[in-house]
C-alpha cells in the first residue's frame, strides 16, 4: 500500500495556502510522515537597477528574509496542530522552480500546495506557479483551491479535514493503475468511501449498454486488491460525455471531497493530454484534486 513518509506544502500566505496547509496537516498526521513547509521569496525586480546599490539591496533582501522567516513561525504557531514532525524553510529564487528543487532535494513524496479559482475565460487556466508544478513534480501534486461546500470543520479537535467520500477516475492506462494505489491508500487511511468512474466519450446506439456497463465494471475493479472491501465501500460508475465534464458533475452531484487522477508523462504530446482533461478537472472540480504521475 502507498504511503506518504515526507510532505511540502509551499506557503504564501493566501487563503488558498492556508486552506492547503490544513490538508497537508491532515494527511501527515494520518501517514505519520515529516511535513515540509516552504516561503519562497522571488527575486526583486527594481523599476530603476541602475539607481540600486549592491548594498542597499541586500540589505533590503536579508529584511524581507527576516520578515518572511518571522511570519512563517506566527503562523506555524497559530495554525498548527500536534502529532507530526514539521520543518520550515524560506528559499529564494523563481517559486514554481524553487518548490520543485526542494521536493526533489527532500526527496518528497507529496506536494500540497494552494491554487486560486477564476470565472470567465480565466476559468480554463491555472496560476503559473500550480501549473508548472503539476506539470513538472516528480511526485503526486494535491492542488487545493476553493471548493463548492467546505470540507474543513474547525471544531473538529485534532483533524478538521474530513475525506468522506473519494472519487477516482479510471482511464485504464498505466498511469491509472498508479493512480488508484493511491487513491485505496487514502479510502483506507480516511476509512472512506471510494468510487471507480470511468467515463465514455460516446456509445454507438448499436452496442448494448448492459453488456458495456458490465464490462467497465470489471474492469475497473480487476486491480482492486480482494480485501479492499474489508477497510472500505467501493462503488464502480460509467458515465457517457466528455471525460472532464463528467467527472465533474459526478464529483458535484456525490459531494466528493477528493478526486484522484493519473496524469500522463511530461513530453510535449502529453502537455495537451494534461491540458484537455487534468487541467480542467483541477480547475473546476468541487473539492481537492490528487494529481499522480506515473
Amino acid at each position: 500500500m502507498v504511503r506518504f513518509e515526507r510532505i511540502l506544502c509551499p506557503l504564501d500566505f493566501s487563503e488558498f495556502s492556508t486552506q492547503a496547509y490544513d490538508y497537508a496537516q491532515s494527511l501527515a498526521r494520518h501517514y505519520e510522515a515529516k511535513l515540509f513547509l516552504e516561503h519562497v521569496l522571488a527575486p526583486m525586480l527594481p523599476a530603476y537597477p541602475s539607481y540600486v546599490y549592491p548594498d542597499m539591496a541586500n540589505d533590503l533582501y536579508q529584511d524581507l528574509r527576516v520578515h518572511a522567516g518571522q511570519q512563517l513561525q506566527e503562523f506555524v504557531k497559530a495554525r498548527t496542530r500536534n502529532g507530526f514532525a514539521l520543518e520550515t524553510s524560506v528559499c529564494e529564487g523563481q517559486v514554481s522552480d524553487s518548490i520543485l528543487a526542494f521536493a526533489q532535494s527532500r526527496l518528497v513524496d507529496l506536494i500540497v500546495m494552494g491554487t486560486h479559482g477564476r470565472q470567465g475565460f480565466d476559468h480554463l487556466l491555472l496560476g503559473s506557479v500550480t501549473e508548472k508544478v503539476l506539470r513538472k513534480a516528480r511526485c503526486p501534486v494535491l492542488a487545493v483551491r476553493r471548493p463548492a461546500h467546505n470540507f474543513i470543520e474547525p471544531g473538529n479537535g485534532e483533524d478538521p479535514v474530513r475525506l468522506h467520500k473519494i472519487l477516482f477516475a479510471a482511464d485504464f492506462s498505466k498511469h491509472a493503475e498508479r493512480a488508484l494505489e493511491y487513491a485505496l491508500s487514502l479510502a483506507q487511511e480516511y476509512k472512506a468511501e471510494l468510487t471507480l468512474l470511468h467515463v465514455l466519450e460516446e456509445i454507438p446506439p448499436s452496442w448494448d449498454l448492459s453488456a458495456i456497463s458490465a464490462d467497465v465494471v470489471q474492469r475497473l475493479e480487476r486491480p482492486v486488491p480482494v480485501g479492499a472491501r474489508e477497510w472500505c465501500t467501493i462503488k464502480s460508475r460509467l458515465r457517457v460525455g466528455k471525460p472532464y465534464q463528467e467527472i465533474v458533475r459526478f464529483a458535484l452531484e456525490t459531494e466528493a471531497d477528493l478526486v484522484v487522477l493519473g496524469v500522463r508523462g511530461r513530453n510535449a504530446i502529453d502537455v495537451a493530454l494534461f491540458g484537455s482533461t487534468t487541467h480542467r478537472v483541477i480547475q473546476q472540480a468541487p473539492c481537492p484534486v490528487l494529481a499522480v504521475h506515473l
